[in-house]
């Protein structure tokens, strides 16, 4: 429930929080020590082709989105936060904060490098510090592909992109089982699993 003091724009959210909408696109400053006042829940939802909605409306100014963006933060126990160095608030997503819409391959084989963008024009490569995961639908065994973003933050590879990096996969032996996947920045990354042993 959003609180009191807001009004029915999105962009009173990122005054309340203490974040300025205006031309930096910028935080404004807060005292180094304090501690951000807990707002509760917002009346914000990113839904499941992360789209963001205030009060069950879509936002439709991306700058607004991207600079909410910059501010979302996971905790712990999976709940996710908008927040800044005034304040923060508790918002609700429906499955990833975001979608990786496209993928440029650079290289091929194991020297490949694969660069994502998201939704809010993100742009991280998959390694190490950036995996990408894919669970299994216990019911249609429909993938769903996921690419770290930071600290949490999870974009789901859309399905165009998803069929994109199947094209440029091949098997490999892991745990003394044959894995289709794909490799970037030196990591395989298993995409499904293939008939047989090595």
């Amino acid at each position: 429930m959003a609180t009191p003091s807001m009004t029915r724009e999105p962009d009173s959210i990122l005054t309340h929080l203490g974040a300025s909408p205006a031309k930096t696109g910028g935080l404004s400053p807060g005292p180094a020590s304090r501690m951000p006042i807990l707002c509760g829940d917002l009346d914000m939802r990113i839904d499941r082709e992360g789209v963001w909605h205030y009060q069950g409306s879509p936002i439709g100014r991306k700058p607004l989105v991207r600079l909410f963006s910059t501010v979302l933060r996971r905790e712990a126990d999976g709940s996710f936060w908008l927040v800044t160095p005034a304040e923060r608030g508790r918002i609700a997503v429906d499955d990833a904060p975001f979608i990786a819409v496209a993928v440029d391959a650079e290289g091929a084989a194991r020297s490949q490098r694969l660069r994502f963008r998201t939704n809010v024009d993100d742009e991280i490569v998959a390694d190490k510090a950036h995996p990408i995961r894919v669970v299994h639908d216990p019911v249609t065994e429909e993938p769903r592909p996921y690419v770290l973003v930071r600290d949490g933050l999870e974009a789901r590879i859309a399905r165009s992109v998803y069929y994109e990096l199947v094209a440029l996969g091949g098997c490999e032996c892991v745990g003394g089982q044959s894995h289709f996947g794909i490799w970037s920045a030196g990591m395989f990354f298993p995409l499904g699993r293939a008939e047989g042993p090595c």
